[in-house]
């Protein structure tokens, strides 16, 4: 349920945006940023006899596109998946970003022994060492590794992740806008976050439309200052596998140059949608 009314939340203030000519992020208070960081999500596990030779393959492409940081897929077995990170990152060298995501397929005991076994890869996040619901899970992976944890995108509303921020269960939160409540939840979620001194970024897997309503709110989300340290700015997931309708249902897709997504200035979300792909893959009955 909360996931419908998230897509009718979205829906409306690209209307409110187009009725008043403004793009949601002036609505939303301005932006601080005209152009959003992104970070490619991909490197899945695909049937292959040598795991780390397609997985070095693809992180060197997105290298090459100009993506600053990536995020690649674990949770297998911690001994495939140690040497798939230390892969990963001898290919692209020390100065990409690399997060690693298990999607919750360890217990805090599998997770703490591949999270040691990888803190030398200079790793950005762990995210979703182990099921969501595991609080007390998350905690014990966050004080046993020095990788910073990162969770979310399986809760709903602001009212879900009030424990997550309560129990300082995770560096980085993790909300779907698309799930957790829309644009209104989402810019909740951010400001709650902040006051707890806790970082947020936003999962983003879908459609067009999904990308680019995590594009306004990223451009007015605030930049993470930790004391005596350079101002880090949000990212943007984008995920950069293959996936037939989330370009299609746009007339114009969103899309990274040189590791970078362009805030739309346009009314509303900035989009426009292709009503023709729409009927194309409406499912049948």
């Amino acid at each position: 349920m909360i996931q419908g009314l998230s897509g009718i939340d979205i829906a409306l203030w690209d209307l409110k945006g187009k009725y008043l000519g403004q793009p949601v992020h002036r609505l939303m208070g301005g932006p601080v940023r005209d152009k959003v960081k992104a970070y490619a999500t991909g490197l899945y596990r695909r049937d292959r006899p040598d795991h780390t030779a397609y997985l070095s393959e693809e992180a060197l492409e997105s290298r090459a596109l100009g993506f600053q940081a990536m995020k690649l897929k674990v949770g297998f077995n911690v001994e495939d998946d140690v040497r798939a990170v230390h892969a990963v990152r001898k290919a692209i060298g020390p100065d990409i970003g690399l997060m690693i995501d298990a999607n919750h397929a360890y217990d805090a005991v599998e997770a703490i022994r591949l999270g040691r076994r990888i803190e030398d890869a200079d790793i950005g996040w762990f995210e979703e060492p182990v099921p969501p619901e595991d609080l007390d899970g998350h905690a014990a992976v966050k004080a046993a590794l020095s990788i910073p944890i990162a969770t979310g995108e399986c809760e709903f509303t602001r009212i879900g992740f009030r424990p997550l921020l309560e129990r300082r269960v995770a560096d980085i939160i993790q909300p779907d806008l698309c799930a957790a409540g829309g644009l209104s939840e989402g810019k909740k979620i951010s400001d709650m976050a902040l006051a707890y001194g806790v970082r947020m970024a936003p999962h983003v897997w879908g459609t067009g439309i999904a990308v680019a309503a995590a594009v306004q709110l990223l451009a007015v989300m605030p930049w993470w200052t930790p004391p005596s340290l350079e101002p880090v700015e949000p990212m943007l997931e984008f995920d950069r596998t293959e996936h037939p309708v989330r370009s299609a249902l746009l007339q114009t897709p969103v899309a990274p140059v040189n590791g970078y997504v362009a805030v739309p200035t346009g009314p509303g979300l900035g989009i426009e949608v292709n009503r023709e792909a729409l009927t194309r893959f409406k499912a049948a009955g």
